[in-house]
């Protein structure tokens, strides 16, 4: 639809109702960019002049930004990184010499290594309390699995951010420290190691003890036997073994037929055939 001849930049649009609303957008350097939605003319070009001045104004700083724009705070990212970089994104990405940012928000910054720069800039960043999604393939993703770190992983025990920061997810900021479903490190007084340093629980309706174990390898698989054997009882959970490819095929059957199981893991019964503990 034609632009409203009085507003530059403004287009008219409708809703399947029948609803009027205003669209916004300009060119710079032969790209299109589109400035959102506004209930008013007025307000559409509002944001049209806004983002013209911050295109030709390179002193004008993310910091500077108010709620009282005319503009999103991630608008006002796309444009600057723009600006700047002469890179247009989608998302709310602003690239540094070593790193880039992806703004959530003018106070909640992930940070990321340039490698990840194609990834996310065609995945959308989602947040749900202190953990981060994008949607890929009609799935919500959290992005800590590009990093090793699973789903159920809690930070100091399984991982930890090196330098305390848990938005900074370069890949030299994060330790892997357990990699491993259902594997603890279990350690003694000021942080000395036990005899049997690595302990493997399985959760069926409460945490299990499957045993302790010498290595991490050996509880991991002691927790891989154990799902084993809780399905042949009939125990109907979606248990997700340790995927193990560092050592060969008879070596892991070696350790999975030596290693020890605990009683209750062995003895265990579902409450009911129809009905098992899950």
């Amino acid at each position: 639809m034609a632009p409203k001849k009085s507003l530059q930049g403004v287009y008219e649009s409708h809703k399947k109702n029948g609803e009027v609303y205003y669209r916004a957008s300009l060119t710079y350097r032969n790209k299109h960019i589109s400035l959102g939605s506004y209930a008013s003319a007025e307000d559409a070009h509002r944001a049209y002049l806004e983002a013209g001045l911050l295109l030709r104004d390179n002193t004008t700083e993310l910091k500077q930004y108010s709620k009282t724009s005319g503009l999103s705070f991630e608008k006002w990212v796309v444009i600057l990184n723009f600006r700047d970089n002469g890179l247009y994104f989608p998302n709310p990405i602003y690239i540094s010499k070593k790193l880039f940012y992806y703004y959530l928000s003018p106070t909640l910054v992930l940070k990321f290594d340039i490698d990840d720069l194609f990834y996310y800039s065609s995945h959308k960043i989602m947040r749900r309390g202190n953990h981060y999604f994008v949607a890929d393939y009609g799935m919500q993703i959290n992005i800590a699995n590009r990093y090793d770190i699973k789903n159920y992983a809690v930070i100091g025990r399984d991982y930890l951010f090196i330098n305390g920061d848990s938005t900074d997810f370069r890949r030299e900021n994060i330790k892997i420290l357990n990699t491993y479903h259902g594997v603890t490190e279990k350690k003694g007084p000021k942080g000395s190691l036990h005899a049997d340093s690595f302990c493997a629980h399985i959760h069926i309706r409460g945490n299990f003890l499957i045993g302790t174990y010498n290595t991490a390898l050996e509880a991991a698989i002691a927790y891989n036997k154990a799902i084993d054997i809780l399905k042949k009882k009939g125990v109907n959970k979606n248990f997700t073994p340790n995927y193990i490819d560092s050592i060969p095929p008879s070596k892991y059957a070696e350790i999975y037929t030596q290693v020890s199981i605990s009683d209750k893991i062995l003895n265990y019964v579902p409450t009911s055939p129809c009905n098992p503990q899950s």
